[in-house]
């Protein structure tokens, strides 16, 4: 009985967190414009979306924005994630990571505003650099949080060891600690790259005429009426999004189904 409550509580909550986006994939393929009636199957929106060239130019800003802040602030985090791992006063270490998670914890819009006064000072014009900017300072702590775990779990001794058998500390560092490590780094990559594919109040501030991103085309466009178009969008997005988290834990699928096997008695 309580093995039945516990999976239908889950179901419960998979069905509220997925049954919007499963009923959104649907009527991305409705004929007509409307959300709630079905009007036959067709592919006539995900046209349209090809089509429109202001949806393409912020979805080439997003993507080239994303992977290009996912990038710096998993090479800025990560060696920050060591630096604090390798930092000898416990009270110091927690203090400067309380710091680093500050960001997560404050509001959107302040650290909207806070980036955009500090530009305003600096005398930089708003565009391309002060958004990528933007999404980097924000994306940190979070890679930061994905490659700590990582680091904590790894014997403290393992790169003296790898000195001690001849490696430089860089080779040791290269060969011995970033092959273990790297499933935080890499989950640190997607996190960051996600969350700023997702960023809006940010992104509204930092920007500047002629640099958008999806978010805010989409407000944008939204103001005017939702269009079905942004169903297909969303669509394409949720699929390539599943997609590869299916790609990236394949591995790990394989690995838990030999461990599995290895432990059921012939």
């Amino acid at each position: 009985m309580m093995r039945l409550l516990k999976r239908s509580y889950m179901s419960l909550i998979m069905l509220f967190l997925y049954a919007p986006i499963v009923l959104l994939i649907v009527f991305s393929f409705n004929a007509g414009r409307s959300r709630g009636l079905w009007g036959g199957f067709s592919l006539h929106w995900y046209a349209e979306l090809l089509r429109d060239q202001q949806i393409l130019t912020a979805l080439r800003n997003t993507l080239v924005i994303g992977l290009s802040a996912a990038a710096i602030s998993t090479v800025i985090g990560g060696l920050g994630a060591i630096g604090l791992y390798q930092l000898r006063r416990k009270g110091l270490r927690q203090a400067m990571l309380s710091l680093a998670n500050l960001p997560m914890l404050n509001s959107e819009i302040v650290t909207g505003v806070s980036l955009l006064m500090l530009y305003a000072a600096m005398r930089m014009e708003l565009g391309f650099v002060t958004l990528l900017l933007s999404h980097v300072a924000f994306c940190i702590p979070y890679v930061v949080l994905s490659v700590l775990p990582k680091l904590r779990q790894l014997d403290p001794h393992l790169a003296e060891a790898a000195q001690d058998l001849g490696a430089t500390p860089f080779k040791a560092f290269c060969r011995v600690i970033l092959p273990d490590i790297m499933p935080g780094v890499f989950s640190g990559f997607l996190l960051a790259f996600t969350l700023s594919i997702d960023d809006f109040v940010i992104s509204l501030f930092t920007t500047g005429p002629g640099v958008t991103n999806l978010s805010i085309t989409i407000f944008s466009m939204a103001r005017r009426g939702i269009s079905p178009k942004l169903n297909a969008l969303s669509a394409v997005i949720f699929v390539v999004v599943l997609t590869l988290l299916i790609i990236i834990n394949l591995p790990n699928f394989k690995q838990q189904n030999k461990k599995t096997r290895k432990e059921i008695p012939i």
